[in-house]
């Protein structure tokens, strides 16, 4: 069974083509997959532009459709399922990629499966050389979500613990922003931090000690500022109060140490209470190395297993989505649906027996 899937959530269109057969216990095969980012468009705005992002959606969709199925040497006939990624998200990107399957799936006369986005990221270690086994605890770190999560199965998922501020992903970016760096800020911060002592200030770390498994990271963001706001003060003769180029690398580097302070301890502290020895890492925010490497080192002190997607399905992606449609579909949790009307959800909160049917 061949399932094509199409991401198109924020600010990356993705279209990918999985293959599985519903008899055999084997994973789902990754056969193709397209991937536009608009990171350079949206870089001289500080930011995503939801408007922009929509019409760029628009005009990469269909061409990524036709590489994939090129790469493949497949023709579309031979597409099994749509699925498409039905939230969260920006609302109108969301409605360009559930358009687009559709109209698709009408064209074909095939059913569509609509994905949870975030679902997609957390399934995504599956198509990885080193695929976990469940029953597991799930760290999703992306740019707008940080959460905890026991999986017991596919659509078998209890929140444990989740921001209830600013994720680990816009932490990363606003501070970016305090010290002057290009948006994407978070991936520049990070490469900023490696020049730089992750322990020259001691940032906050908001609720470390709170006994459960919630995020904030609002108060580091805080911290940073009052911090930049300091140093600027003592060298009122540089331009614009700019920090040097190694306070800016100090202050990557210890804004870097704390967040992932917060998201390795608190792992821990989810393995521990769950007593599962398996974690599994998904999200852009899980590409960062200083995040593995004592994500690994944790795992190995709890001698628990550690996984992660390979560092092409960290970002949003359609192979995660066709991924994630496709596990749904061989586990019988869901069934696909006759294309037509429609609906997204830009708010969607991934819970236990997620996802409901869409309307």
């Amino acid at each position: 069974m061949l399932i094509l899937g199409i991401e198109s959530s924020c600010d990356e269109t993705g279209v990918a083509l999985v293959e599985f057969d519903p008899g055999a216990a084997a994973l789902p095969r990754l056969c193709a997959q397209g991937l536009h980012t608009q990171i350079d468009m949206h870089r001289a705005y500080g930011g995503v532009v939801p408007e922009l992002a929509s019409r760029d959606h628009i005009r990469r969709v269909v061409p990524l459709v036709r590489q994939v199925m090129d790469e493949c040497g497949g023709a579309l006939s031979s597409v099994d399922v749509v699925a498409y990624t039905a939230g969260p998200g920006l609302a109108g990107a969301l409605l360009v990629g559930a358009g687009a399957a559709q109209a698709l799936a009408v064209a074909l006369g095939k059913p569509v499966l609509p994905v949870h986005h975030l679902e997609g990221h957390l399934l995504s270690p599956f198509l990885s050389a080193d695929p976990p086994e469940f029953p597991f605890v799930a760290l999703l770190v992306s740019g707008g979500h940080t959460q905890l999560m026991r999986v017991e199965g596919v659509g078998r998922y209890a929140l444990l613990g989740e921001s209830i501020d600013d994720a680990a992903g816009e932490a990363f970016d606003k501070c970016a922003k305090l010290i002057g760096l290009d948006y994407p800020g978070g991936a520049a911060l990070s490469r900023l931090a490696q020049q730089g002592r992750a322990d020259a200030f001691a940032f906050a770390r908001p609720l470390l000690h709170s006994g459960d498994l919630d995020f904030s990271f609002a108060g580091l963001k805080t911290s940073v500022a009052t911090q930049v706001r300091k140093l600027q003060s003592v060298q009122p003769d540089a331009a614009h109060g700019a920090l040097t180029e190694v306070q800016r690398a100090d202050v990557a580097a210890s804004t870097q140490a704390a967040i992932v302070d917060v998201l390795v301890r608190k792992s821990e502290a989810a393995l521990k209470r769950t007593g599962l020895r398996r974690l599994v890492v998904a999200g852009g925010v899980g590409a960062n190395s200083e995040l593995r490497a004592q994500l690994n080192a944790a795992c190995e002190r709890l001698k628990a297993r550690v996984h992660y997607p390979e560092l092409a399905l960290c970002t949003d992606n359609g192979a995660m989505i066709a991924l994630a449609a496709a596990m749904r579909l061989h586990s019988g949790v869901e069934s696909p649906v006759p294309a037509g009307a429609f609906e997204v959800r830009p708010r969607w909160p991934l819970m236990v027996g997620m996802p409901q049917p869409l309307a």
